[in-house]
């Protein structure tokens, strides 16, 4: 199974790691009959994800995808980091082998359940604007 240098780049030093103990959100997805569980948290001012951190039990490329996640939304505003699809993430890493495609939607969910929190906490239905959450309906290609 062949990895790009992004991916081996980002399993090797990855960015924004860690707990973030004043979050506005937090999300986590996936579960350990899967193996691979993502945990995000996230800081928000003015609609705009301030910073992002992540903690992720799981393979490679379950932590390759969750630092490019936190990549790709922060500083972004909270309906740019809406838009972001595993597929974006997947290329963002310069491709991941099928097997470890549902890494990348791990890590789009973990980014959604964290605006989902945000959402809660401030008293507001996250549904509408998140969308349903999702379980890790990707655990059959862990074998």
């Amino acid at each position: 199974m062949a990895y790009s240098e992004k991916v081996m780049d980002h399993f090797a030093n990855p960015r924004n790691v860690g707990e973030m103990p004043d979050a506005d959100g937090i999300g986590e997805v996936g579960n350990s009959k899967c193996g691979d569980i993502m945990k995000m948290y996230i800081k928000v001012e003015d609609d705009i994800i301030t910073d992002v951190s992540f903690k992720t039990f799981g393979c490679g490329a379950a932590i390759a995808t969750s630092s490019m996640a936190t990549e790709l939304v922060k500083g972004k505003p909270i309906s740019e980091a809406l838009q972001l699809t595993n597929k974006a993430v997947m290329e963002a890493l310069d491709g991941l082998p099928p097997v470890k495609v549902h890494c990348s939607v791990l890590a789009e969910q973990a980014i959604k359940a964290a605006l989902s929190d945000y959402y809660t906490k401030k008293g507001i239905d996250p549904e509408p604007i998140v969308g349903k959450a999702t379980d890790c309906d990707e655990c059959h290609f862990h074998n």
